[in-house]
């Protein structure tokens, strides 16, 4: 799950943000934009059947307000204006709103600040690769729809052998905070000071741009996040990380939403449309990610 370079130390984050070819903005950045995919070229068609699923509370509204933590390229990032936010999330949520027949306003927000805004009634939605557990069930409703595992990734030179949770244990591991990865290694640590091993030191960070930092500057050895998110970092960092062994934990991303206000089915209904018309399959070809696609979706199927 998050699965994202903040302007924290000056010197540091440009060097950085050059090194790792991202568009680099603070999670902190509360900018508001309507395009939620930016010239994307992929539209959908509104299909009046699933538009009427809509609660009259938000067909009314004519808008849903979705919150994405935009720097976890390819899902959620920003684009080169600094403001509007794209990736594979944005597209998905522009093209559910085209056929629900209402607009998509994309926020950047920190991500462990998604799902308490969601329950606040902040946002309608949240759309950043958020996974689905059963303990986020407990408070919030997931549709999902893209299948994703974790990713260990290291620096290309002197950087340690991680292929397993075990693995890390008596090292530095930058995570973003409120994901499953912080979960994992918290446990991890505890797992391996049981054994009489040393134990993890875990690093978390408030977007994955921090994470990234933390790799780039050697303050920690591994870094971790979304098999996606990993590999686009790899990708891009100009030969100066690799990943390290598989990925592990394959998991839901879902849509989330606050528990039972009537969105689950019609986003539910909305995003099937998109399998079976092509638009999904086109986002994913896109952003170089339709290894974790999915042919159908369903509602709050965590899997634990």
């Amino acid at each position: 799950m998050p699965t994202r370079l903040s302007t924290r130390g000056p010197a540091g984050a440009l060097a950085a943000c050059a090194l790792l070819l991202a568009a680099c903005g603070s999670s902190n950045n509360s900018t508001n934009n309507t395009g939620g995919g930016g010239a994307s070229g992929i539209t959908a068609t509104k299909v009046a059947s699933i538009a009427s699923e809509l609660p009259s509370s938000f067909a009314s509204k004519g808008k849903l307000v979705v919150a994405a933590d935009a720097t976890y390229a390819p899902n959620e990032f920003f684009d080169k204006d600094g403001t509007t936010i794209i990736g594979m999330d944005a597209d998905l949520t522009k093209a559910i709103g085209q056929v629900l027949g209402v607009s998509v306003e994309m926020q950047n927000a920190k991500f462990d600040s998604i799902l308490a805004g969601i329950t606040a009634g902040k946002y309608d939605l949240g759309a950043s690769s958020l996974t689905d557990t059963k303990e986020r069930e407990k408070t919030i409703d997931f549709v999902d729809y893209y299948n994703a595992g974790t990713s260990f990734y290291v620096l290309a030179s002197g950087g340690p052998s991680i292929t397993k949770l075990d693995d890390l244990c008596g090292h530095k591991v930058a995570v973003e905070r409120g994901t499953t990865q912080l979960d994992d290694a918290t446990a991890q640590d505890k797992t391996c000071k049981s054994a009489g091993k040393p134990g993890v030191t875990v690093d978390a960070s408030d977007d994955q741009n921090g994470v990234n930092l933390s790799l780039t500057s050697a303050r920690d050895e591994v870094a971790m996040a979304d098999s996606p998110v990993a590999d686009d970092a790899v990708k891009n960092s100009g030969g100066k990380f690799k990943i390290s062994g598989q990925p592990y934990g394959v998991a839901p991303y879902g849509i989330a939403m606050a528990k039972g206000n009537g969105l689950s089915k019609p986003i539910n209904d909305a995003i099937k449309e998109l399998i079976s018309d092509g638009v999904y399959k086109r986002i994913m070809d896109k952003w170089g990610i339709a290894d974790g696609a999915v042919s159908s979706t369903q509602v709050n199927g965590a899997q634990s």
